[in-house]
């Protein structure tokens, strides 16, 4: 297998990107694939050590452009010491996050700006785009009483105010629409099986994998 594929999952707070993606992983490993896991901010050592800084702490611990240089630091470590080399080497990656949720956590729901972040994307990630990105839309109200319910100590995204959950669905709904070329959306108010078999079929379609 040569030239692997990325694929990124997004969604708002507990959208059931964590199991989903379990489930994504053995189903790809069961064809065959190797299958690199991952996640933003995070991935590589770097990359956590600035996630420690991002996930916890008060949820107006960052002005908007200090945040967003925050998130595409670890984005550039992430990319150049384990994406971009799993790609390389013909692996499938998936990753829990990446630069749709700069759009619409920082870009959007967050002040920061869509110039500022497509900027910073065009200089950090480059050609390195995912191959597919399942968008996971949910009720902010659901999405937000699941992730009460495991909540630990990277809550501070969590924290902010319901107005602000509603634009992120608001923004991820705009960017399904913006990028529909590598986008897919997919309900995630339903039960974790039904959602793996939906995600699935429209991975599996997309990429022709097999």
């Amino acid at each position: 297998m040569t030239g692997g594929h990325f694929i990124t999952l997004e969604g708002g707070e507990g959208a059931g990107k964590t199991t989903l993606l379990s489930t994504l992983k053995a189903r790809l490993e069961a064809l065959g694939h190797e299958v690199v896991l991952t996640r933003e901010p995070g991935g590589t050592p770097g990359a956590e050590a600035i996630r420690a800084l991002l996930v916890t702490g008060a949820a107006d611990r960052w002005m908007a452009l200090s945040e967003l240089c925050l998130f595409f630091a670890a984005r550039e470590d992430h990319l150049e010491r384990l994406i971009r080399p799993a790609l390389a080497r013909g692996a499938i990656v998936l990753c829990d996050r990446f630069s749709d949720s700069t759009r619409a956590y920082q870009g959007q729901a967050g002040g920061a700006g869509r110039a500022a972040v497509e900027a910073l994307d065009g200089l950090i990630v480059g050609h390195t785009q995912p191959d597919l990105t399942l968008i996971l839309d949910i009720d902010p109200a659901i999405g937000l009483k699941r992730a009460a319910a495991r909540r630990g100590t990277e809550d501070r995204f969590e924290g902010k105010a319901f107005a602000f959950h509603t634009a992120l669905r608001a923004a991820y709904l705009e960017i399904a629409e913006t990028f529909k070329h590598r986008c897919g959306v997919v309900d995630a108010s339903v039960a974790p099986e039904e959602l793996a078999d939906s995600a699935w079929a429209l991975l599996v379609a997309r990429l022709k994998l097999s």
